[in-house]
């Protein structure tokens, strides 16, 4: 959180951040704060009962939330292609993992942790959703501008940590601390990240490895949360699923304070296969509709469908469209103004703002 603040007043001083975006309504950003507190409890809670199998049994369950929470909120409408993609991703991730687990299943944990996994991994889609939602309307605020990404990271950082602490009593006995041992708990913790005292023969690494782990999971967080701004969130998540094959791989090399490498799992390549192939049929689209339709008929020669066409886009950027829609009408301005640039001889396109559906339907 301190870093993400730190970065945020650093933007801030290079124009990067503007009063505009520090002004977005708050309560979102709280919202998300809620969200990816009780998310990260709820997860931690499930996780040690659940192990890996049972971890990425409710994986499944992620996917479908974020599929559901797009659908009623964004509406957002998915081809087959895209249902069936996700669904391959699902399985190749559960075949990936699991096939190396002996333990750990859904049913072995019981159906309160389980329950709970899975109400963990609808947290965290509805948090995704939440901030997708929060950059389309910022874009309209800034007529047509982005926020920065750090204003994101660190209010909503802010907000999980002020969760998180208020929080704590019920926190601790659901990860089975008595409350009032928690403070020794945070002590230990602390001097076994500083690796410092009667801690520093069992915290080896530290705190070099927690300080990496910091790091990277930053950039990671960072890049999941730049190309749910460009996409969206079901595209970000199914991204992240990349990291699974790729974890598991680099746990059988021979790398500092592992220990003795583990084998890949009996399903790792059958599993990544799998992934992947989810991940080429949900970006595939069929030849027919390889360009936008609005597109295709922009470019005929019928002067009243362009000019139909054009007030759309007009109408249409009043209202919360994704960022590829926003591409997409882009292409059929650009399209239409050439056509008007060509049928003026080269002369600047005339002004349309005066046009409405109306005269042209």
């Amino acid at each position: 959180m301190a870093m993400y603040i730190e970065i945020l007043v650093i933007h801030s001083h290079l124009f990067q951040v503007t009063d505009e975006m520090l002004s977005l309504p708050k309560s979102p950003l709280i919202a998300i704060g809620l969200l990816e507190a009780l998310a990260a409890a709820s997860g931690m809670a499930a996780g040690v009962s659940l192990f890996f199998a049972g971890d990425c049994d409710a994986f499944m369950s992620f996917l479908v939330w974020q599929l559901v929470l797009s659908y009623i909120f964004l509406g957002r409408r998915y081809r087959f292609n895209q249902l069936f993609g996700c669904f391959l991703v699902a399985v190749g991730v559960i075949i990936t993992v699991a096939s190396g687990s002996g333990t750990g299943s859904l049913m072995e944990a019981g159906i309160f942790w389980s329950i709970l996994m899975i109400i963990s991994f609808l947290l965290q889609a509805a948090d995704t959703v939440l901030k997708e939602t929060i950059f389309l309307d910022a874009a309209q605020r800034l007529k047509g501008g982005t926020v920065d990404l750090f204003v994101i990271n660190s209010y909503g950082s802010a907000y999980q940590a002020a969760f998180i602490c208020v929080l704590l009593p019920f926190l601790s006995n659901l990860w089975g601390i008595p409350f009032g041992q928690l403070p020794n708990y945070l002590k230990d913790g602390a001097a076994c990240f500083l690796n410092v005292g009667a801690m520093s023969n069992r915290c080896n690494g530290a705190p070099l490895l927690p300080i990496l782990f910091v790091i990277v999971n930053m950039g990671f967080n960072i890049s999941l949360l730049h190309l749910l701004k460009i996409s969206s969130a079901v595209v970000s998540c199914l991204a992240s699923t990349i990291s699974v094959p790729i974890s598991v791989y680099f746990f059988t090399l021979p790398l500092p304070y592992l220990g003795i490498a583990s084998s890949l799992p009996p399903g790792f390549v059958a599993g990544t296969i799998v992934l992947v192939v989810g991940l080429l049929i949900y970006i595939w689209r069929p030849s027919n509709s390889s360009s936008n339709p609005l597109c295709e008929l922009a470019i005929k020669q019928d002067h009243a469908l362009l000019m139909f066409l054009y007030t759309t886009v007009l109408m249409l950027g009043d209202t919360k469209q994704t960022t590829l829609e926003q591409r997409e009408l882009g292409e059929i301005i650009v399209v239409y103004e050439q056509y008007l640039l060509q049928e003026n001889e080269g002369k600047a396109a005339f002004d349309v703002s005066n046009f409405r559906y109306e005269t042209v339907a």
